[in-house]
């Protein structure tokens, strides 16, 4: 791939329309706004991060979390494009310069395809097809192998390209009509769920692919699949950095809720995120420290000082790689090839992370009820658009929206359009319908 090349404007579903543009907005700032207006973006405010929403502490929501990940993927974006117009000054009039606003865009979408409540809500569509009662369906799936591999190993990066590219009954073409780069810079895992191999990790449902395929081949992905077979990419170039935005805050914001949260006391917060220092950056910070007395207010000046570090290794990390990232070749994230201190700070936080948040019995609770309930709802869904003319299965199928085809024309588009509708859900909506349907609940009279 090639810097003066691998940037297009082109919009998905629009190729041969004349998208008029007399706004002083590029058109990658206006897929940035479009997602900031969209009804699917809005409702991140009500599916979890990681600790229960809502509460007398306002923790982290996807939406903050996605919101704060775009300001850091702008950072890196205009960080690299300014790097790299001084590199290569024959790149300065072309679209490298608008790398902050694709990122930042991609950034802001990158959780849109999570199902309520966090990575739970995955597990728990993925185990219900390989454990639960959906098992009975593998034969069926198992006509396209791609089918049964989408459901088993659902993911939801791959539902955030479906959200955003595909469409659904009653829309245009192209789905939300993003640029072809902004989508290409979602796509973490370039390839087929049929290379997942248990991973539960994979870039676009079968439905999808012939979208995504048109995507790669204009912007010169490299195939590493031979024709014929399932889709199979090297990652678009500014994926690492959609990605390292992604690494960069939801460590650090999930420590910083933590210690909100009392879970993790004042001093062994500070020492976590001063062990990304430097002995000079390490007393000038605890001079800052000094000078006020809320404890939370000097976390809060420690993250943000972490933040402009981070983003300044990572920014280095890409400029130092730029050929192998271009080539396909570059292994692992940004953030596992910064410097040793940073480093050796960072795999100690998430193994904190991992012992005394993520298994944390406030963040269990909320996988447990949010298991169950996806559970639950996605079994008397699939089973009603597979039996249609049962009375409560028209019940059910009445409650789902007129975009998803529950009356599609094969089992994988029925069962696609079921976990369409699940995926959508917030939090308290999906808890909400649980309640009715188990008869719990009834609307306020």
């Amino acid at each position: 791939m090639e810097w003066g090349n691998i940037i297009s404007g082109k919009r998905l579903g629009m190729e041969t329309l004349y998208e008029n543009n007399n706004s002083d907005r590029s058109t990658f700032q206006r897929d940035y706004d479009r997602l900031i207006f969209s009804a699917p973006f809005r409702r991140l405010q009500n599916k979890t991060q990681v600790f229960p929403l809502p509460g007398s502490i306002f923790v982290h929501n996807r939406l903050t979390h996605s919101l704060e990940v775009a300001c850091v993927g702008r950072s890196l974006g205009n960080g690299i494009s300014r790097r790299l117009t001084r590199m290569y000054p024959e790149l300065k009039d072309t679209l490298i310069s608008e790398t902050g606003n694709i990122v930042s865009a991609a950034c802001l979408a990158h959780d849109m395809g999570n199902p309520p409540f966090g990575h739970s809500g995955e597990k728990a569509i993925s185990a219900y097809f390989t454990e639960g009662k959906g098992q009975a369906l593998k034969e069926q799936l198992q006509q396209v192998p791609a089918w049964w591999t989408d459901i088993i190993n659902f993911e939801g990066n791959a539902n955030a390209f479906r959200l955003l590219a595909h469409k659904f009954l009653g829309r245009r073409d192209g789905g939300f009509a993003m640029t072809y780069s902004t989508l290409a810079s979602i796509a973490k895992y370039p390839y087929s769920s049929v290379y997942a191999e248990g991973r539960h990790k994979f870039g676009f449902f079968d439905s999808d692919a012939a979208a995504f395929e048109r995507i790669a081949t204009e912007l010169g992905m490299i195939r590493l699949s031979a024709p014929g077979e399932p889709l199979k990419y090297t990652r678009y170039p500014f994926v690492w950095l959609v990605e390292a935005a992604d690494d960069i805050c939801y460590l650090l914001m999930d420590l910083e809720d933590a210690h909100k949260l009392r879970l993790i006391p004042t001093e062994q917060t500070k020492e976590l995120m001063l062990a990304f220092l430097s002995d000079e950056e390490r007393a000038h910070a605890q001079s800052i420290c000094s000078m006020v007395s809320d404890a939370n207010e000097q976390v809060s000046y420690l993250r943000s000082k972490l933040i402009g570090m981070l983003i300044q290794e990572c920014t280095d990390v890409f400029i130092q790689n730029e050929h192998p990232i271009l080539d396909g070749t570059f292994q692992g994230s940004l953030i596992k090839h910064i410097n040793e201190t940073p480093k050796e700070a960072y795999n100690h936080l998430s193994k904190i992370s991992i012992e005394r948040i993520y298994k944390s019995k406030e963040v269990l609770d909320v996988e447990l009820a949010g298991f169950r309930i996806i559970s639950t709802l996605l079994e008397l869904m699939t089973d009603a658009v597979l039996n249609p003319e049962r009375e409560y299965s028209k019940l059910l199928i009445n409650r789902v929206s007129s975009q998803y085809e529950i009356n599609g024309p094969d089992i994988y588009t029925k069962v696609l359009a079921v976990l369409d509708y699940i995926s959508g859900m917030t939090d308290v909506y999906a808890l909400d319908i649980y309640r009715k349907i188990n008869g719990n609940s009834l609307p306020a009279v």
